[in-house]
Order: C-alpha cells, then structure tokens, then sequence
C-alpha cells in the first residue's frame, strides 16, 4: 500500500509540474498533449530499456572475453524496445540549453521508428518544433526525477495512464472520448478475463482495453504476446497514435485500423473474433441505415429507422456487434 501511494503522489506531481508549465505557457491543452505523452512514452521506454539491459549483457555469450553487440531481438524477447544512445532519456535531459532540443527528440523518435515499424509515423515529432527550446528542457527534467529510477514495476505504464486521464478530463483531444477510464476497463476485463485468443475492440479509442486484458493474462503468470492478439477499429488518427503508444508502452503490439465501425469491418472478425468489449459512444442517433442495412454484423436487422433515415439508437447496433 505505501508503494501504491508512493506512485500516486509521483503521478500527481509529474502532472502538477507539466500542466502549470502549459498554463504558463502560450500552449492550449489540445497543442500539449501529444508532444507531452510522447516524453512520457521516451521515458518509460528509457525505463523498461535499463530495467533489462543489464540482465540481457549478462546472458551474451563471449568470445576472447568480448560480447556481441546488444541487437533490437534481445530487447524484444524481454518486451522492451531497444534505444540507440540519442534515443535515450538521459542524453535529452543532458542537453545544453544551447542545443536544439526538437531536433533531439525529433532523431530520437525516428530513431525508434526506423527500428519498429509498428510504430512508424506513430510517434509525435514535428509537434515539439512549436515547442520552446526552454520549455522542452523543463518538461524532460520533469519527468526524469531521482525518485523515479528507484521505483519499480510497471511505473510508467501507469504515469502514461494517468496523464491520459488527466488530458481527457481537459478535453484535450476529441472532446475526451478517447479514453475510458482505467477502473471501468479493469473491470470489464476482469468480468470477461480473455485469457487467450483474438480480442476485439471495434471502439478501442486509447487502447486501454487491450492494456487491461493483458494484465489479466499476467496475473496467471503468463505472457499476454503469446496469449492474446488484440484488433482494435478508431475512426481518429491521432487516437489510434495515442493508443499504439500506450500498447508499446506495456510491451504490447496490436493490430489497430482507422475505421468508422458502423460502416466498415476491416479486420473481418465476424464470428471469429475469442472476446469482444468496448466502451463504445452511446445513444448515437446519426447511423445511415441504408448504408449499414445488409451488414452481416447485424443478425438482427435494423433496431429501428427515423423518418430522416437513420438509426434510431446506436446502441442496439453495438450489442449486435458484441452479439
């Protein structure tokens, strides 16, 4: 519990210090946040990166008492994302006030992209260009404080979450939308506790439901890579961003489309699909019916037409979905 509460606090005095420096910034919520979880994905991925490094230099074999060169497979048998040393946290803290920070940071998220291609053109960079030099150098030092390398777990994982929340709260993008709150998702993973197979979210919005069932799957001490494989459908392209970075954040990867879900099925999952849960949008009442009337995700037909020619109420089209 005094862990817990430890981490708590740290949550709330990262956040604290990143959003008085917006406020005192000329920056709108909706101009901060991507550039500001981007940091915050650098970071934890600077965190699982030290987490297992040593452990992986330990189990090279040698030669004439040289080992090879850490590769980006020995970080991903271990769920972490291999840096190269510009992609690292403490090199972008250690940068003069001289240097150009988004340059920087700029290299170091194109750096990781060239290496992953599931997060290629995922992560932000031409957003910290509108960034001061001088404000990006206190946000990296925010969110690199001493208390932080003596913690462990999944710290970051869950600072990732909570400045999620904290941005919905603001509406800081797509009206707040985009996230479900992280003890609802728990709590339907728990119910539905997908353990193994394909899990769907056709409204994934910040991928936390995928987040949430892997954490069950390691509660039984297994690997949710193994387990799971997770499709989700996001009709927002900076959502879909936001929610790839919250899956490699936890060492996750997932098969995430652009789509608007009453009209399009891209994953083609019909009935074949282990676990399906969302939190999707309510009370929509704008669904073209003559465009959604012979999907075959709808086994029921139509809940109901208006006269100007839509769905009556979009929620008996989402249980159809789940059905």
């Amino acid at each position: 519990m005094a862990q817990l509460e430890h981490i708590e606090a740290i949550e709330k005095r990262l956040w604290s210090a990143a959003d008085t420096l917006r406020a005192n910034s000329n920056y709108a919520s909706n101009e901060y946040f991507l550039p500001v979880m981007g940091l915050v994905f650098l970071r934890h991925a600077y965190s699982r990166y030290l987490s297992v490094k040593d452990g992986i230099e330990a189990s090279l074999p040698t030669r004439g008492g040289k080992s090879r060169p850490l590769t980006k497979e020995d970080f991903s048998q271990k769920s972490a994302i291999f840096l190269k040393p510009k992609a690292q946290f403490d090199t972008l803290v250690a940068l003069p006030d001289s240097a150009d920070r988004a340059k920087a940071i700029i290299d170091a998220m194109e750096s990781i992209e060239a290496d992953y291609e599931n997060l290629r053109g995922v992560l932000p960079k031409s957003e910290y260009q509108e960034l001061d030099n001088a404000v990006l150098g206190q946000l990296l030092r925010t969110l690199n404080p001493e208390e932080l390398k003596r913690v462990s777990g999944d710290v970051f994982g869950r600072i990732y979450e909570y400045f999620l929340t904290q941005f919905a709260d603001q509406k800081a993008h797509d009206g707040g939308e985009f996230f479900t709150p992280v003890s609802l998702v728990s709590l339907i993973a728990n119910v539905i506790e997908p353990t193994n197979g394909r899990v769907l979210d056709p409204a994934c919005g910040s991928g936390g439901m995928f987040v949430q069932s892997a954490r069950v799957v390691e509660r039984r001490h297994e690997n949710p890579t193994e387990k799971l494989t997770f499709y989700g459908l996001e009709k927002n392209a900076t959502t879909i961003r936001l929610a790839k970075m919250n899956l490699a954040v936890h060492g996750l990867e997932g098969n995430i489309q652009r789509s608007i879900t009453y009209y399009e099925d891209p994953h083609e999952l019909l009935r074949k699909a282990d676990f399906v849960m969302a939190n999707p949008p309510f009370n929509v009442d704008e669904i073209d019916a003559d465009k959604v009337k012979n999907d075959p995700r709808l086994p029921f037909g139509l809940p109901g037409v208006n006269k100007k020619g839509k769905v009556s109420n979009g929620n008996y089209v989402w249980i159809s979905y789940f059905y």
